[in-house]
C-alpha cells in the first residue's frame, strides 16, 4: 500500500486514454472534413464537435473501467487489452450516436467520421498503452516504482513466487527476504536474505522499504499468524495469503455472510448460472456457422476414407461429458480398417508390436509414426480435420466447443481429480490443443484441462477459438 506504483500507473492510463481518444476524433474531423473535397452531410463546427466530445468523454472512459480496462489483469494481457478496446471503443461510438439523436444534436459532420473514430480511437488507446508500458518497465530497469516483497513460508509456493518474481525488470516486483529455514538462490552464487522469525525479517527494513508482505505457510500457532497480518494492517503494508490448498481457490469465489457468519464459497467451476445459458447459445450458434462452411470439405474428406479403405467413415467412441455422461463422439476415420475401434495395446498386440504401447503411453498417449494410422488419416490428424464430425456433437449439445478433452473412461481413471474436470462439458477444442507443445504428458493435458474449468470465461473461449484456427492453419499445436 505504501507503494503507489500501481494506483499512479492507472492514472497514468487514464489520462493516457483521455488523450489518445481526443486525437483519435480530432484527426478523424480532420481527414473527413478539413482534407476532403466531399460534401458533408451537417455543418458541425471544429470548435463545437471538439467541445461536444470532450463532454461525452467521460462516458467513454467509464465504459472502459466497466470492461476492467484499468484492472492489472486485463492491462498485463495484451490479447485481452485489444479485445476490450474494441468493444469499448464500439460502445462508446454507439453512445455518442445515441446522445446526438435524443439530443437532436448534430454531433458527426459526416458518416465517415464515425468509422475513423472508431478505428482511430481503438489504435490510439492501445498504442498509448503500450508507450506507457515501455516507459513502465524503464523505470523498473532503473529501481524505480520497485514493490519490495517479504515472503513468508516455506513451501512450493515461495520457490515458484520466487522464480516468477525473479525479472524485476518486468514484473516490478523484488523478493528482499525471505521467513524460514531454506536458502533461495538470487544468481550468481548469491541468495535471498533468509530469516528465522517473522520478528526478525521486519528489524531489518524499514517501515517505507517494505511494501509487501506474501505468506504462503500458515502456522499452527494463531499468534504467529495474527503478528503478520497485525503489523501489515498497522504499516499500511500490502498483505497477501496464499492457502495451503490452492488448487480449491481457483474458479468461482464468492465472500458473503452465511447466517451472520462471513463465509467463503468456492465452486467447482465458474461456468454457473448464466454462463452456461450463453455458453449453450453461442454453441448452438457457432457450430452451425462452422458445419456450414465446413460442409463441402467434409464431403470431399468422407470421399477419401471412404475410397482408402472401402471401410466406414466415421469413427465412433464412448467419451465422458459433464458429471460423468457417456457421449459417443464422432470422427473421420483415420486409423487403418484392421485397428478400428480397437484400444491401443489390443491394436499393438494384433499387429505384433506389443512393445510400442510402452513408448506410446511414455509419449502422451503418440507416436511420432503411429503404425495404426492410414495414408489419409496421417494427413487428416496432422491437420486436425478428423474432428470435423465433432461439430455435430457440439450442436446436439454432447459437447462444448470448447473444454477439457472429452476422455474415454479407462483414461480418465487414471486422474485423481476426474470430478472437477467433469464439472463442465468436454469440449471439441482446449488449452491443451493451443498450448503450442506437441507431446504433452497425460497428465500436462489434464492440469491444463483442469485450469480451464476452475477459470472459465466466455472472453477465454473467444481466445481459444481463435488460436485454434491458428493452430489448425499452421500446423503449431499439439494433438490430445
Amino acid at each position: 500500500m505504501r507503494n503507489n506504483t500501481s494506483v499512479v500507473y492507472k492514472i497514468c492510463l487514464v489520462i493516457g486514454d483521455f488523450l489518445a481518444l481526443v486525437s483519435a476524433f480530432v484527426m478523424a474531423y480532420v481527414l473527413r472534413v478539413s482534407l476532403s473535397d466531399r460534401a458533408i452531410s451537417a455543418q458541425v463546427p471544429a470548435e463545437t464537435y471538439l467541445t461536444i466530445f470532450v463532454t461525452l468523454l467521460p462516458f467513454w472512459i467509464f465504459v472502459f473501467a466497466l470492461l476492467g480496462l484499468y484492472n492489472a489483469r486485463v492491462y498485463e494481457n495484451r490479447f485481452s487489452e485489444l479485445g476490450r478496446i474494441l468493444i469499448g471503443s464500439f460502445i462508446g461510438i454507439l453512445f455518442a450516436i445515441s446522445a446526438g439523436y435524443i439530443a437532436n444534436v448534430d454531433i458527426f459532420p459526416a458518416r465517415l467520421v464515425t468509422v475513423y473514430g472508431f478505428g482511430l480511437a481503438a489504435f490510439f488507446v492501445f498504442s498509448s498503452r503500450t508507450i506507457a508500458r515501455i516507459i513502465q518497465r524503464e523505470l523498473f530497469a532503473y529501481g524505480k516504482g520497485i514493490n519490495n516483497v517479504l515472503i513468508v513460508g516455506d513451501t512450493k509456493t515461495t520457490g515458484t513466487l520466487i522464480d516468477s518474481l525473479a525479472r524485476t525488470d518486468i514484473t516490478g516486483y523484488k523478493v528482499i527476504g525471505t521467513v524460514g529455514g531454506l536458502k533461495h538462490p538470487l544468481g550468481q552464487g548469491n541468495f535471498i536474505p533468509t530469516y528465522k522469525t517473522f520478528a526478525s525479517a521486519i528489524s531489518h527494513f524499514d517501515d517505507d522499504k517494505l511494501h509487501t508482505i506474501i505468506q504462503t505457510e500458515l502456522y499452527p500457532e494463531t499468534e504467529r499468524n495474527d503478528e503478520i497480518l497485525t503489523y501489515a494492517q498497522k504499516h499500511h503494508i500490502a498483505y497477501r495469503f496464499v492457502p495451503g490448498n490452492s488448487e480449491l481457490f481457483f474458479g468461482n469465489i464468492e465472500v458473503d455472510l452465511f447466517h451472520n457468519v462471513p463465509v467463503i464459497a468456492v465452486h467447482q467451476t465458474a461456468l454457473v448460472g448464466w454462463g452456461q445459458v450463453v455458453k449453450r447459445m453461442f454453441d448452438v450458434f457457432a457450430s452451425t456457422v462452422f458445419l456450414i462452411v465446413a460442409a463441402p470439405f467434409m464431403l470431399l474428406i468422407a470421399l477419401l476414407v471412404k475410397l482408402g479403405d472401402g471401410g466406414p467413415v466415421l469413427f465412433r467412441q464412448e467419451r465422458l461429458s459433464r458429471f460423468n455422461q457417456p457421449v459417443h463422439i464422432y470422427k473421420f476415420r483415420s486409423n487403418k480398417l484392421a485397428y478400428n475401434g480397437l484400444h491401443p495395446e489390443e491394436a499393438f498386440a494384433k499387429m505384433g508390436q506389443p512393445e510400442l504401447i510402452k513408448e506410446y503411453r511414455a509419449n502422451g498417449d503418440q507416436l511420432k509414426n503411429d503404425p495404426r494410422i492410414s495414408a489419409v488419416g496421417r494427413f487428416l490428424r496432422r491437420s486436425s480435420l478428423d474432428e470435423l464430425p465433432q461439430l455435430f456433437n457440439v450442436f446436439k449439445g454432447d459437447i462444448s466447443l470448447v473444454g477439457p478433452r472429452a476422455l474415454v473412461p479407462y483414461e480418465l481413471e487414471q486422474y485423481a481429480q476426474k470430478s472437477l474436470i467433469l464439472s463442465v462439458k468436454s469440449g471439441l477444442t482446449g488449452l491443451a490443443q493451443i498450448s503450442g507443445v506437441r507431446d504433452l504428458s497425460f497428465e500436462e493435458r489434464r492440469k491444463l484441462d483442469l485450469y480451464y474449468v476452475q477459470n472459465w470465461s466466455f472472453w477465454g473461449d473467444l481466445i481459444i477459438i481463435f488460436r485454434t484456427v491458428s493452430v489448425v492453419v499452421f500446423h503449431k499445436g499439439t494433438r490430445s
